[in-house]
């Protein structure tokens, strides 16, 4: 039965029906550009502000109030979540400028320590791998998430592979948020996950399943991508979004000017795509348009 359940949700759950309506992933990183990352192994409501236990909905506030995001993280499967020491980890993931520290606490009695502060821990030297695995937001994040995280960890036993609570986009499971860099990904497979993670320790970005980068607003993500894939930048510093002209402030199309540090620079048209179809936004909800954004051919500027 739980074989057979397993395999009735991938099939029906909202990741293949977003995956069998094409809808494309580029302009759709949530917007995370500060993140405070905290391990605990009880229990994920279904929203972390909203968590039971009284120290944590009280970070989750505090940090709420300092403009950051909190995800709650836990090591893959069973094994090595009962520790006396808690990771966290705290991100100011700009473009460009993405600062990641690390320091620990003792147990949820001390969260009201944290903050976010980026002079309170250690830089980060290798690369950290964060993959949704939210169950009680949707069954797609259980599903696909908890077996992506746990192949990934099998196949990288040093460390630095993480689940963690709701990263946005249920219906891209499994979704995983790659620090330092501060890029997205979704639909990922265990060879392109271990890719993402060994790239991000070069300061390289992986294209293929990219989101976008959650410091950006998704036209100027899905402009990022688009000069990325004409240019094969994969330096993660390697581009800046220099303007945007906004076209159609209700569907969100523009043009955006992006650059790099040799002065190059190109100009991006995006726009909303209404001709896809349709899919659910989670397990279980009602079919929506799909209204992605996508990029016409980067433009050269003199």
């Amino acid at each position: 039965m739980a074989a057979d359940g397993v395999d009735d949700l991938a099939v029906r759950g909202c990741a293949a029906l977003s995956s069998g309506a094409g809808e494309p992933l580029a302009g759709t990183a949530p917007a995370m550009r500060r993140v405070v990352a905290v391990e605990h192994v009880g229990m994920w409501p279904p929203r972390v502000a909203a968590h039971p236990d009284e120290d944590v909905a009280g970070l989750a506030e505090r940090l709420r109030a300092q403009d950051a995001t909190l995800l709650l993280i836990r090591r893959p499967g069973r094994r090595g979540r009962e520790t006396d020491e808690r990771a966290v980890f705290v991100a100011d993931l700009a473009p460009g400028r993405s600062r990641v520290v690390h320091t620990t606490v003792r147990g949820p009695g001390d969260l009201d320590a944290v903050s976010f502060d980026l002079s309170a821990g250690e830089p980060v030297a290798d690369p950290l791998l964060l993959v949704c695995a939210h169950g009680r937001r949707d069954v797609c994040c259980a599903v696909r998430g908890r077996a992506l995280a746990a192949a990934v960890a099998a196949a990288e036993p040093s460390g630095g592979v993480w689940e963690c609570t709701h990263l946005g986009g249920h219906r891209f499971a499994p979704t995983a948020l790659v620090l330092p860099t501060g890029y997205a990904y979704g639909r990922l497979d265990t060879a392109t996950a271990v890719d993402v993670r060994k790239a991000a320790g070069l300061g390289e970005v992986v294209m293929k399943d990219c989101r976008g980068h959650v410091g950006l607003d998704p036209v100027a993500q899905v402009a990022e991508i688009a000069v990325r894939e004409h240019t094969g930048v994969r330096d993660a510093d390697g581009l800046v979004v220099v303007a945007r002209q906004v076209v159609d402030e209700v569907g969100g199309a523009g043009i955006v000017e992006v650059g790099d540090p040799e002065g190059r620079r190109w100009a991006v048209d995006v726009r909303v795509d209404s001709g896809t179809g349709t899919r659910p936004p989670s397990c279980g909800a009602a079919l929506e348009p799909v209204t992605p954004l996508v990029a016409g051919p980067p433009r050269p500027l003199a």
